[in-house]
């Protein structure tokens, strides 16, 4: 079967477009890079890839706030394109600021009458934190997570505390096998809960531990570590100590897999 078409979509302050490229391409794909705006400028270029990928970055600077401006772009120029390119069976991946404008776009959760129903807002901390987290993945809906069990990776960011509008929000989500992607105790012999765990763990605060969401088929994913990241044992920030593993490599080679 021919490689699977990746798009990667990046905007001005977008800066791991080439890394995730590479994941992509590493797992069996066939990339392209594309400004937002091209997009805009012919939104039937999209009809030729069967993943979208928002990469990390800072898209437009987050000067509104993190990854806002990328979202309305996307909302009002290509929301039509892009629930079209959603439910044709497609994939989409949001890293980062790319989980950040996937949930204020409402490609990854629809609103409800009141507004959203989910954010990502600013860390506990108050400030950019980059450092490596433990991850475990919850169900079996989500397409890129299949058959992995835990990942070993970094986060960089200041706005990546999930936040839901009610408890109530977060149990269907949970039943739903939504909420896929878990910040773990960094004591692998430590008890696994909902309770919120204490940096460094959990860097930034996130309701009953939140790293990553699916949407309701499992095709469209956000999550705020960064898989692409750790491809190559000698990126573990422990390797010349002996430590290797957690990689983020099964995440890209799922997505390919899928249409194989």
């Amino acid at each position: 079967m021919p490689q699977p078409n990746v798009l990667i979509l990046r905007a001005p302050g977008t800066n791991c477009d080439i890394e995730t490229a590479h994941a992509f391409t590493l797992a069996g794909g066939q990339c392209e890079s594309l400004h937002v705006n091209r997009l805009l400028e012919e939104p039937t270029l999209i009809e030729k890839f069967q993943i979208l990928c928002l990469p990390g970055g800072f898209s437009f600077g987050d000067d509104i706030a993190a990854g806002r401006i990328l979202a309305t772009t996307i909302q009002n120029g290509l929301g039509d394109v892009m629930r079209k390119f959603r439910d044709d069976g497609k994939l989409i991946l949001g890293i980062c600021n790319g989980f950040q404008v996937l949930i204020k776009s409402g490609l990854l959760l629809d609103e409800d009458e009141e507004g959203p129903l989910i954010t990502l807002t600013w860390n506990n901390s108050g400030r950019f934190d980059d450092r490596w987290v433990r991850l475990g993945t919850t169900g079996s809906k989500c397409v890129f997570l299949r058959d992995i069990d835990e990942m070993y990776i970094p986060i960089a960011h200041a706005e990546g505390k999930f936040v839901a509008k009610s408890n109530e929000i977060l149990d269907t989500l949970e039943s739903q096998e939504q909420l896929a992607l878990r910040y773990l105790p960094l004591d692998a012999n430590a008890a696994v809960t909902n309770e919120i765990l204490p940096p460094p763990a959990n860097p930034n605060g996130s309701q009953r531990n939140i790293a990553g969401m699916c949407d309701a088929t499992g095709r469209v994913f956000g999550l705020m570590p960064h898989p692409e990241r750790h491809l190559d044992d000698t990126h573990h920030p422990r390797f010349t100590r002996g430590e290797s593993g957690g990689r983020g490599n099964k995440l890209f080679e799922n997505a390919i897999n899928f249409f194989s």
